[in-house]
């Protein structure tokens, strides 16, 4: 059965540094676009990064724009979110998830791990 695990989410000072993972099963990571998604308390669920399954094909949303890499090993079916410089306003669940092969939607959603950032 197809399923998406986050890791690597905890408590950090401004300026620190997470890096997240996806862990898949149940598909081949590289036949599959993926995404990270971001969602804080009282606020819509937002993009962050997402990679095509042409991997030249990238997204990064404006607000981390030179501070977060997105990037995927498919021998290991994992994709990760290397996260640098963050902000207290990066604090949220994150969240990963996969697109199937000729969709534009996201089908398949882990359960989200949990980033702080401290003032």
């Amino acid at each position: 059965q197809v399923q998406l695990v986050e890791s690597g989410g905890g408590l950090v000072q401004p300026g620190g540094s997470l890096r997240l993972s996806c862990a898949v099963s149940g598909f081949t990571l590289a036949d599959y676009a993926m995404g990270w998604f971001r969602q804080a308390p009282g606020k819509q669920r937002e993009a962050v990064s997402c990679i095509g399954s042409n991997e030249r094909s990238t997204y990064y949303a404006t607000f981390v724009k030179g501070r977060f890499t997105i990037s995927r090993d498919g021998a290991k079916n994992t994709m990760y979110l290397q996260m640098n410089s963050l902000k207290p306003e990066d604090t949220a669940v994150y969240y990963c998830a996969a697109s199937k092969p000729g969709t534009i939607t996201y089908d398949y959603w882990g359960q989200g791990t949990q980033v702080t950032v401290s003032s």
